[in-house]
């Protein structure tokens, strides 16, 4: 049971003004830019956006703002300002082939199609403070690079021209909306990949790390990682045809399981999967090793009791937003609820001292 605490509001809005003058700090410092967060910080708005169901730098960079930087706060934001935006329609299936990309390695096969492209990394960089940056010093500009842009292949087509990968298949039965209608149990795997796309990236990771090490025997190769951008179209009833609105990025993972067959299987690899928003490639990889963790059921392969491998403990758990609630909630006043077990404790005190009796 809550209380209103006396002289709240009052309270309240000075919090609030508080709130408002720590965000905007020193006045002699020049303040942010929207524009400087969505250009500067695109690591952070990227993952506002993918958490926060919603593509939008700009919207994900004031977020940011007015959250101080919290992302899981900026998250809450974007979700909250989704829930008022009308919906006119549905885009078709984006298709990850025709990609443009920034980005595209591979672990498992060197030599491919299109050519390995490093891309903007941190995978090569020696994890040294560069003061240059303190100092406002200039960025040396990038080389010149050609850019090829007709779509590369997916690095999984290999192996699935050899039957040496599961084949995935698809019913056709649309997927239920996570942002529109909450989760059930037992979730279908499409399901499961939205609330994971959406996942706190911390919970995700651990997860996935939890099963690199052992819960849930789930070994690796990154069979590709893609970044770039894909054009969203949509159908337009009226034309009879589909339009091209804009475009996206994204960031592709998909794994190469170990898989030793069955009876009625042969033996073959499996696959993980994870696509999230913009340059997000630590959460898509995670993504793609819990998702190949959850798929034992349907694999035929044996419930370790692996965390990883138990969907309620994971879909439950990793939305943030679901979990800062629960757990903020505690801040609130629970006086009454205090008094009462208080009072329980007293008693209980008393009566093993033999206090109450009298």
């Amino acid at each position: 049971m809550y209380v209103a605490v006396k002289g709240g509001e009052r309270a309240i809005d000075n919090a609030h003004a508080w709130l408002a003058e720590e965000r905007r700090g020193d006045l002699a410092v020049p303040e942010l830019t929207t524009a400087q967060i969505r250009e500067q910080m695109t690591l952070a708005v990227n993952r506002v956006m993918a958490e926060g169901s919603l593509y939008d730098p700009d919207l994900a960079a004031l977020a940011i703002k007015q959250a101080r930087g919290d992302l899981i706060e900026a998250i809450f934001l974007i979700r909250a300002y989704r829930t008022t935006l009308p919906r006119f329609g549905s885009s078709l299936p984006v298709d990850t082939g025709a990609m443009a990309c920034d980005r595209r390695i591979s672990a498992t096969f060197k030599d491919l199609p299109g050519g390995q492209v490093l891309g903007p990394t941190f995978d090569y960089t020696h994890r040294l403070l560069d003061f240059m940056l303190a100092a406002d010093g200039d960025v040396p500009a990038a080389p010149e690079m050609p850019v090829d842009p007709a779509p590369v292949p997916h690095v999984m087509s290999f192996l699935n021209s050899e039957g040496l990968i599961a084949q995935e298949t698809c019913d056709g039965t649309p997927a239920p909306d996570l942002t529109r209608a909450p989760l059930e149990l037992p979730a279908a795997r499409a399901l499961r990949l939205q609330a994971l796309t959406r996942g706190d990236e911390g919970f995700v990771l651990g997860m996935a790390y939890s099963t690199q090490r052992g819960y849930a025997r789930n070994h690796a190769f990154v069979g590709e990682l893609r970044i770039g951008t894909v054009p969203v179209e949509m159908e337009i009833p009226e034309l009879g045809i589909s339009i091209e609105i804009g475009e996206i990025t994204l960031t592709e993972c998909e794994t190469v399981n170990q898989f030793t067959g069955s009876k009625t299987e042969p033996a073959q690899f499996t696959r993980g999967y994870g696509l999230v928003f913009g340059q997000t490639e630590r959460k898509a990889i995670s993504m793609a090793l819990v998702d190949r963790a959850l798929r034992w059921e349907e694999l035929g392969e044996d419930d370790q009791g692996a965390p990883a491998q138990d969907a309620e403990f994971v879909l439950y758990h990793c939305d943030n937003i679901q979990a800062t609630g629960f757990l903020e909630h505690i801040k609130l006043p629970h006086y009454v609820d205090f008094q009462s077990e208080l009072e329980l404790v007293r008693k209980l005190r008393r009566d093993a001292t033999g206090q109450g009796a009298e």
